[in-house]
């Protein structure tokens, strides 16, 4: 609910005018009461115009604040729209969760709607009552003006600032972080002096004949589980669950995503499959659209999807693509030090319960190479900023991880060599190639991007 909320334009602005019409309210009431209480000091600095001048400010207030909410709002429409067509769709999550956007709505929106509710409490005299002027609140209208318009002034810096690529790709990559920190545990500090450290774990243990197909039960994309769920509903059958679809992965209601066995090897009863199914249906979410709430593949999802966009001829801006590369670099490189196996939870009793399967680091580099691979097979600059992630990744990866890199550092040979490049940049890409194989030696020689 939480990540939800965080994306949604909405809640912050609706709170602001809520708190506004409570303060419209209230706030004039406390004017009646200290009106003839203030000390002098305070009245000099207070609104002192007749109740026909406080109506004036008050209008003007709230019909230039309308107008500068619609424009506000507009840019950030266009924005969204310029980050969709030029980046990429699966960008716009990362700019709706801007607090600075919505914390610029909020204020607009509560300065219009508390000089609203101000105004209706203004009396001339004319109408058989005493004229009365909320002195406070018409002033506390004219601050929040004046907060108004340098938030304009900020929000229009900000936006000319997150529209670029390289914020956005920090963003990105920011956002991507500390997902990784919070889903995948480091590797222990003597993983690496291990000859055993970053063996790949055992395959998910095979399911018997007898064993209960788990089906989804929405379509969507599987944004989250919810362990403890599920391990409660594991524990009341006393079942064995292997989930083989992992966060970010698109369902189909009624195809299957894992299965279930009885831990004793008899077949489960009628009501136990029943209530199974049904539990492990409730602890796997599913959305609209992916998130990065427990999709660790996700910032690399976004990064690629802009490479491909600045390789694609519309736009055909290699730059981009060799600048969002060196972000993928980055985040394979951090993932390469954390633990890539499937997830394993446990129950009070320390027996384990379920598999979750998470990509492991062959997925993920396969999700940042492959599509600009292809995309950018004739741009010299994008194959070599692909050789050097190669080399980057080389160094941080354990002995056992080396067969995905081989396998990416091949499939990049093989399009080098089927392109039609001048005898420069072939040499330059090959001694590229090579000095990704040194990486893999553990040796870091001086050479071409050095």
């Amino acid at each position: 609910m939480r990540d939800t909320l965080r994306v949604q334009l909405w809640p912050l602005p609706t709170l602001g005018i809520a708190l506004a019409v409570v303060a419209g309210v209230g706030l004039p009431r406390l004017d009646k009461r200290i009106q003839y209480d203030l000390p002098i000091w305070l009245s000099d600095y207070l609104f002192g115009g007749s109740p026909d001048a406080a109506r004036s400010v008050l209008a003007a207030i709230a019909g230039s604040l309308v107008t500068v909410t619609a424009l506000t709002f507009s840019l950030t429409v266009l924005t969204l729209q310029l980050a969709s067509s030029q980046f990429s769709p699966r960008v716009l999550r990362t700019f709706s969760a801007d607090r600075y956007v919505k914390t610029t709505l909020a204020l607009f929106l509560t300065t219009f709607t508390f000089a609203l509710t101000v105004l209706r409490t203004v009396r001339t005299g004319e109408d058989g009552q005493s004229g009365f002027v909320p002195r406070v609140s018409v002033t506390a209208a004219f601050v929040l003006t004046l907060a108004s318009v340098l938030a304009l002034v900020l929000f229009l810096s900000h936006l000319a600032r997150e529209i670029r690529i390289e914020t956005m790709m920090s963003s990105v990559h920011s956002a991507a972080d500390h997902s990784i920190s919070l889903l995948l545990a480091m590797k222990e500090d003597g993983d690496r002096a291990d000859p055993d450290a970053g063996r790949p774990p055992a395959a998910l243990p095979e399911p018997p004949d007898n064993a209960l197909v788990l089906t989804a039960d929405r379509s969507g994309f599987l944004t989250s589980v919810d362990e403890a769920a599920l391990v409660k509903a594991t524990v009341e059958a006393d079942a064995f669950v292997v989930l083989d679809r992992s966060p970010g992965s698109s369902l189909i209601a009624g195809t299957p995503i894992g299965a279930a066995w009885a831990r004793a090897g008899e077949p489960f009863s009628s009501g136990t499959r029943e209530a199974l199914a049904e539990g492990v249906a409730e602890a796997v979410r599913t959305g609209p659209e992916r998130t990065e709430l427990q999709d660790v593949a996700f910032g690399l999802r976004q990064l690629t999807d802009i490479v491909a966009k600045a390789l694609s001829p519309g736009i055909n801006d290699p730059t981009t693509a060799v600048h969002a590369l060196s972000h993928s670099s980055a985040l394979l490189c951090a993932l390469a030090r954390r633990d890539l196996g499937p997830r394993l939870l446990c129950d009070d009793h320390q027996q384990v319960r379920v598999v979750l399967r998470r990509p492991d680091l062959r997925d993920l580099l396969d999700l940042a190479v492959d599509q600009p691979l292809r995309y950018g097979a004739a741009e010299p600059a994008v194959l070599a900023r692909i050789a050097m992630l190669l080399r980057e990744l080389a160094w941080h990866v354990e002995p056992v991880q080396h067969p995905p890199v081989t396998a990416a550092l091949t499939r990049l040979r093989s399009t080098i060599d089927a392109q039609n490049l001048h005898a420069t940049e072939h040499f330059k890409l090959t001694e590229l190639t090579r000095l990704v194989d040194d990486a893999l030696a553990g040796r870091w020689p001086r050479g071409p991007g050095s």
